[in-house]
This record gives C-alpha cells, sequence and structure tokens, in this order.
C-alpha cells in the first residue's frame, strides 16, 4: 500500500511537471488574493513612506511562452514588450473592470492597491486562478504633479525582464533574467511637468516568481512623495 502511495505521488509531480513544461498554464490555487491586494477606492493616493507606488490597474497576465528567462536580451523586449498589445496601449488609461482581447484570450483589468511595497504579480495570476508561467504582465497608473518637478528618475526593480513608458514614451528598460531588487535600475533625469501623466509597465517572465517596485528619485537621491496617484 506504502510503495502504491508513494508511485501515484510520484506519477502526480511528473504529470505537473510535464504540463508545466509543455505548455505553462498549470494553475496554482495558492494564497488568496486579498493577503496581497485591497480594491482601489476613487479618492487619490500616495506613495507608501518610501515613495513607492501601490496603486494600479494590472491586466490579467497575457500567454507569452518562453521556457528560459536568459533570453530576454534588449533585442527581444524590443520586439516582444516595446510592441502595443492594446490600441492607444501606452497613452491611455483603461477602467476597472474593462475587457479587452489580446490575441484569442479574453482579460480584464483590476485596479488595486498592493499591500506591499513590491506589486506582487505571481500572486495576482495565482490569486485569480490564472496562468503565472509564460506570461507578460501590463500594468498601468497615472501620476499628478503640483508643480514642475525636474532632476527625477524613475527607479524600478522587476522580476523578471521589464520595460516602462511615461506619457508613451519608453523611459526605462531591465534586461535579462534578474530578481526584484529595489533601485535596481534608474532612468536618465528627466521633469514630471505640472499635470497628470501616465506611468505604463510592461513585466515579462517564463519560469519563476513576478513581481516589481516603482518609484521615482528626487536630485538628492530622496524618493519622491508629493504625488497623488489615481
Amino acid at each position: 500500500m506504502k510503495r502504491s502511495i508513494l508511485y501515484l505521488l510520484a506519477l502526480l509531480s511528473a504529470v505537473t511537471a510535464e504540463a508545466q513544461k509543455e505548455n505553462w498554464k498549470v494553475t496554482d490555487k495558492g494564497p488568496s488574493i486579498d493577503n496581497y491586494f485591497t480594491p482601489a477606492s476613487a479618492e487619490a493616493a500616495t506613495p507608501d513612506d518610501e515613495g513607492f507606488i501601490r496603486r494600479w490597474l494590472l491586466l490579467e497576465p497575457i500567454d507569452k511562452p518562453n521556457r528560459s528567462n536568459t533570453v530576454f536580451t534588449d533585442s527581444y523586449l524590443q520586439q516582444h514588450l516595446g510592441k502595443a498589445y492594446l490600441k492607444d496601449q501606452f497613452t491611455s488609461m483603461p477602467k476597472n473592470g474593462q475587457k479587452v482581447k489580446v490575441g484569442k484570450q479574453k482579460l480584464k483589468w483590476h485596479a488595486l492597491n498592493s499591500q506591499l511595497f513590491n506589486v506582487k504579480l505571481f500572486r495576482f495570476a495565482t490569486g485569480l486562478d490564472k496562468q503565472y508561467y509564460g506570461i507578460v504582465f501590463l500594468a498601468t497608473t497615472t501620476i499628478e504633479c503640483d508643480e514642475d518637478i525636474s532632476d527625477v528618475r524613475l527607479s524600478v526593480g522587476s522580476n523578471s525582464a521589464s520595460m516602462w513608458w511615461i506619457d508613451g514614451k519608453q523611459t526605462l528598460m531591465l534586461s535579462g533574467d534578474r530578481r526584484m531588487v529595489a533601485d535596481d535600475a534608474m532612468s536618465q533625469r528627466l521633469t514630471l511637468k505640472k499635470g497628470t501623466h501616465i506611468l505604463h509597465g510592461a513585466v515579462i517572465n517564463g519560469p519563476g516568481m513576478s513581481d516589481f517596485c516603482v518609484r521615482f528619485i528626487d536630485d538628492k537621491g530622496q524618493p519622491l512623495k508629493n504625488l497623488r496617484i489615481r
């Protein structure tokens, strides 16, 4: 009996591993999404005490099979993340609950506040019982400034590779197979003009965890907190 149970467990493990190897569509009934996110309200949010932006519109994962993260070179990212998966993707704001079609997939946008400084995309996917390996995540939010703020840098950490745009202009790229580390990469110095700006990101991953963290750093190297996020 004991040998039979061990054999069945080994067989189940092998089947699961093979399914992951073939199409990355095995789902993980992990912790509740409520452990990592809360619904966003209509009121404006602000960066947390360390300047990290926690309010985002996240699109359910787009199927993009990759058996390894070593392929995430600059040219690969320009081809697969630099393109628009949606109409006006880099310059318009979707709505919470809005449904879109990407290829044959029907996906939905979710307006959420992250419970942590790093946005746990892996748990966003598993919490919704969605595909979590071999995917592209899209994230977008708006930044409001009461005055011009010069000499700031967009600062990002991501797992794995990612690209980031401000008002439709590519601002930062993190290539290669990497783990999420705060301030892993920073943009060139830029000016946030008074008014509203759209911040858009795309994160790609094959196997492994997926998350990101984003903040702005001022000319003195301090996190920017005088922003409103909607």
